[in-house]
């Protein structure tokens, strides 16, 4: 809104011209978001204790985590709203909402957001940790992914085409093999930021990281001239979404504050579905959905660990790790929670820096 009100006054005073700067706007929103989630944080987190809003801890399929997770029991969940609304104030505070790929992104994050919500509610209602049925949740995703992906491959700009990081010419056109792409990544990054969020500041830690390298990579993309020095894929809209992704950054760093261990509130699947399909959906305005295994690397190996993890208990009868996701393996293995937090943070941190080598190791 700032953009459509302050933008035009430029004919008064040249102050006024900055805000038609995508570097300006998105240092706005992602102190805007902070701000937010920093100063409303501890009222929302009275109000969802206000109406026991208390998830569960106890999992009868994993009895070893009850000693690990004792003293959450108090620990309200829902936390995504506070992240939502920081992300969703200051992007329409300091975003170009003309632009299709911002308000796209906006949407997909309100759509993950409100399966999740869905999810957490039922879960505290019916205090089982099983929560919305996963088909219910599935089919969710899939019908978002299936509306944005034949979207998209009926645009010119994308066309169905992957680009491949590392290599400069190397595109391969999917053709309606796209549109289930999308689904897969859309699903796939929000379902794997979900597996992450098992420890206090984990996934809002990486997320942040991942969120921010993509911040850059879309501004670059979106700038003519640097794409160009680059040789990387040039998309006109794609710089606008630098914006969203500063105002992910501040809400996670804001929300940080009171979900570093030990939390006060947890996100839920409210955040982490909605933060993951945000990632998943920004990775594909850009074309980077490959970059997406880089710089969410973690969230891939989470992932990962679970589907190992069960495809070599139905056929062996022998687990890999002593639990999945991972961080829960570290854990048993006598890690404390906050080293396993700190050093998958380090590596997070790591990977969003190999994906912005991708940028220029061409």
């Amino acid at each position: 809104m700032l953009y459509y009100f302050l933008y035009p006054l430029r004919d008064h005073s040249i102050f006024f011209n900055v805000f038609r700067y995508i570097t300006f706007r998105s240092v706005g929103a992602s102190i805007t978001a902070f701000l937010v989630c920093l100063i409303f944080g501890p009222a929302f987190i009275r109000w969802l204790s206000g109406l026991c809003m208390i998830q569960t801890t106890k999992r009868d399929y994993a009895p070893q985590l009850d000693n690990l997770r004792k003293g959450k029991g108090t620990v309200p969940t829902m936390g995504g709203l506070i992240i939502i609304t920081g992300i969703l104030v200051a992007s329409l505070m300091w975003g170009n909402l003309e632009n299709r790929l911002f308000l796209l992104s906006m949407a997909t994050l309100v759509w993950f957001g409100t399966i999740g919500f869905i999810d957490d509610f039922l879960k505290v209602r019916n205090k089982d940790s099983r929560g919305m049925r996963s088909r219910m949740k599935f089919f969710g995703q899939v019908a978002w992914g299936l509306a944005l992906g034949w979207y998209l491959y009926r645009d010119v700009e994308f066309g169905g085409t992957l680009y491949v990081p590392f290599l400069k010419h190397t595109v391969f056109y999917l053709g309606l093999f796209y549109i289930p792409f999308v689904v897969l990544v859309i699903t796939g990054s929000s379902n794997a930021l979900n597996l992450t969020d098992g420890l206090d500041g984990l996934a809002i830690g990486c997320m942040i990281f991942a969120a921010g390298a993509f911040g850059v990579i879309s501004y670059v993309s979106g700038h003519v001239y640097i794409a160009q020095y680059l040789q990387i894929p040039f998309f006109f809209e794609a710089g606008e979404l630098a914006v969203f992704c500063s105002a992910l950054v501040g809400a996670g760093v804001g929300f940080l504050w009171y979900n570093s261990y030990p939390a006060t509130v947890f996100m839920g699947d409210t955040g982490s579905l909605s933060l993951g399909g945000a990632l998943g959906a920004i990775a594909i305005f850009i074309k980077k959905e490959l970059v997406l295994l880089i710089v969410g690397g973690i969230f891939a190996w989470e992932a990962l660990s679970v589907i190992l993890q069960v495809i070599s208990f139905k056929t062996t009868g022998k687990r890999i790790f002593l639990m999945s996701p991972f961080h829960h393996h570290l854990q048993l293995k006598g890690w404390p929670e906050s080293k396993v937090t700190i050093r998958l943070w380090i590596i997070a941190f790591i990977l969003a820096l190999i994906g912005l080598g991708t940028l220029k190791l061409r």
